[in-house]
């Protein structure tokens, strides 16, 4: 089997070997730098804004009393939220977009997205559920929405295209029955709901950081280990069975993993649409690599969530917007973009 050009293999001395791609690992560590940077310009935004040296020298144990307590207490939290939320949604992106090797297979646009949303109202308008229940309901909600559309998707395996029209079926339905959820609602447990369903890290804090970071550091390395054979899924099953890829195992463990990263960060944060989506896409094109491109996906999410955060927070004035409504219009112009390319290309 020829090499890729410009891929350069490394091995280890326990006798490991890796393929590295210079440009991928080039623009994983220029994402990553972006990611930081832009944490830090989210940390010093604010009523009483702060400037990036001094950002840092307060996040290394230098400032003052009054930075400590507003960059530790108050603005860390929310910024490594995004970071982890992002991550979240652009791996678990990254992960249905190899399995359905679509690159509208995005998690908001199949309806696991949805399903953790149907999940937390129903804990905020039926049983009028505090923070925790929220988070809990909606990691179920979206756990059961993945165990429905790989059951309705199955016939003699999961093809790429059944599993988008069935995901966006099942997001159809539960769309509706977010509305109804709604209605049912009184007033308070309506407005609570609708503040929560825009997408927000406002008010967050290190509760929603631990959960993220455990979730991430147990599934991250998981998925990692099946990197090489969802990347031979993405040449179709038959040829994965014929390079030896165990395919149905692979597919139901990432699809899991990927399911409970996108719930776990829509319980942290409400459902931000369109980092799962765009994310793992743009990853692409940057590193010119085939494949899933799990690392640059993973960062990408989690400098463009801070980004729109950051655009979200400081670009209208005193009027703050929540993050999911940057994101949103960001990522319909995507999906217009992405739609139109894929229609001229023949595949839609």
């Amino acid at each position: 089997m020829k090499a890729t050009k410009g891929v350069k293999a490394i091995r280890t001395p326990g006798g490991l070997s890796f393929r590295v791609d210079p440009r991928t690992a080039a623009v994983v560590l220029l994402l990553t730098a972006a990611a930081l940077a832009a944490a830090v310009l989210l940390i010093g935004s604010g009523d009483f804004p702060i400037p990036p040296g001094e950002v840092i020298a307060t996040l290394l144990g230098n400032g003052t009393p009054a930075q400590e307590f507003i960059v530790q207490d108050l603005r860390l939290p929310r910024a490594l939220v995004g970071l982890l939320v992002g991550a979240s949604l652009a791996l678990s992106g990254a992960i249905f977009q190899s399995i359905s090797r679509n690159p509208l297979g995005s998690p908001d646009v199949i309806g696991f997205g949805q399903g953790a949303t149907v999940g937390a109202l129903s804990v905020i308008v039926l049983f009028h559920g505090g923070a925790l229940a929220v988070a809990g309901g909606a990691v179920v909600g979206g756990l059961a929405t993945g165990i429905a559309v790989y059951a309705l998707a199955w016939k003699r395996g999961v093809h790429g295209y059944r599993l988008v029209l069935v995901g966006i079926g099942i997001a159809a339905m539960l769309t509706a029955a977010i509305h109804y959820l709604l209605t049912k609602a009184s007033l308070v447990d309506a407005a609570e709901a609708t503040l929560w369903m825009t997408g927000s890290l406002d008010g967050r804090d290190r509760a929603q950081v631990w959960p993220l970071l455990g979730v991430l550091g147990v599934l991250v390395p998981l998925v990692i280990c099946y990197g090489r054979p969802l990347r031979m899924l993405e040449m179709g099953d038959d040829a994965a069975y014929a390079l030896g890829a165990p395919v149905e195992r692979t597919r139901v463990v990432l699809m899991a993993s990927g399911v409970l990263l996108v719930a776990v960060a829509t319980s942290a944060a409400g459902p931000i649409s369109f980092v799962a989506l765009s994310a793992p896409q743009l990853a692409r094109r940057l590193t010119r690599s085939p494949g899933p491109n799990l690392a640059a996906a993973t960062v990408m999410g989690a400098a463009l969530l801070l980004v729109a955060d950051w655009v979200a927070t400081s670009a209208f004035g005193e009027r703050e917007l929540p993050v999911g409504v940057v994101t949103g219009v960001l990522g319909g112009c995507y999906l217009l973009w992405l739609l139109v390319t894929e229609r001229k290309a023949g595949r839609i």
